[in-house]
């Protein structure tokens, strides 16, 4: 599927085929929800992993072991009658290239969740018209699950994910619901994906594939090799943060981020984890002590060859 989607890219058409998507996991709960019946939940988990597992949402090909996995964890904190209001969790990870580890991309959880439901009522969406608040917010995640997923096989390779996203928040401007418009917070969708499409931070869509594509994927091969791309990817991180520091999206990428970033570095050079950690500290100050690991483990590492199980260069 991956070299279809790059084909696509470089402007051959492909096959439309009824293949979905996504093998997303999705969970609704309501711990603070008191006195109501709990079976509408379980219908509307089940309806809502059918929109999110069944529905074909592009053009491409994806076989079964392709489908992009993630997490949708919806919790329910308030219900009246048929409004609910909560939070949604959202997490995407992908595979890395000859191995049987999984990288995070995303985990974020959107606070602004509010919207209608009636059981076995079906769920309505369309791309060019907001229906409904679920769905919608929804569908913006699904697109911004597929953007990253793209973004970190090819340079801009998820574009036409995010514009979708776009669309999405566009059409939620005259929303009720909160979420959508750029003055309600710094840290909602809007910003999330102006972030994404402003060019001014295209430095972290960069870093986005050079981590992924030209990084952890190539260390089962050649852990220097690799581990030099997380490098670039670094830096460009530091373009971003100095254009503007603390931007939204720069911090996402570290929270999926740090714990592996600690584990890739721990076995490289003293040169490397440096450098490393210095501009880790610069564009995550708050976060100055975890990276400090890198330089307390001992020995460098990374020697080539063999499959890796993890991007640290730990077969």
């Amino acid at each position: 599927m991956k070299q279809l989607f790059l084909t696509f890219l470089a402007g051959i058409s492909v096959i439309v085929v009824t293949a979905q998507e996504f093998n997303v996991t999705v969970q609704v709960t309501s711990p603070k929800v008191e006195g109501t019946e709990k079976k509408i939940f379980e219908t509307l988990q089940q309806e809502l992993y059918d929109f999110v597992n069944n529905r074909k949402w592009t053009n491409f090909q994806y076989k079964p072991e392709e489908r992009i996995e993630g997490t949708i964890l919806i919790t329910i904190d308030n219900r009246s009658g048929e409004d609910f209001s909560g939070k949604m969790n959202v997490a995407l990870r992908r595979p890395v290239y000859k191995s049987s580890y999984n990288t995070a991309l995303l985990n974020y959880i959107d606070k602004d969740i509010e919207f209608k439901y009636v059981e076995f009522q079906p769920l309505e969406y369309s791309d060019n018209t907001f229906t409904s608040n679920l769905t919608s917010v929804v569908a913006y995640y699904l697109y911004v699950f597929l953007g990253l997923d793209g973004d970190s096989f090819a340079k801009n390779g998820g574009s036409i994910f995010f514009e979708k996203a776009q669309n999405i928040v566009n059409m939620g401007q005259n929303a009720r619901e909160k979420g959508w418009k750029a003055f309600e917070s710094q840290k909602n969708r809007y910003w999330l994906i102006e972030n994404y499409t402003n060019p001014t931070y295209s430095s972290v869509r960069e870093a986005m594939y050079r981590y992924h594509r030209l990084g952890l994927d190539q260390m089962a091969d050649d852990v220097e090799t690799g581990r030099a791309s997380v490098n670039e990817s670094l830096e460009l991180l530091k373009k971003a943060n100095r254009e503007r520091p603390g931007l939204f999206i720069l911090q996402l990428f570290l929270e999926a981020k740090r714990d592996e970033i600690v584990n890739i570095y721990s076995q490289a050079s003293p040169m490397d984890k440096t450098k490393a950690v210095n501009t880790l500290k610069e564009i995550d100050p708050s976060n100055s002590s975890r990276y400090q690991k890198i330089l307390d483990a001992s020995g460098p590492g990374g020697s080539g060859g063999g499959g890796v199980t993890s991007p640290g260069g730990k077969k």
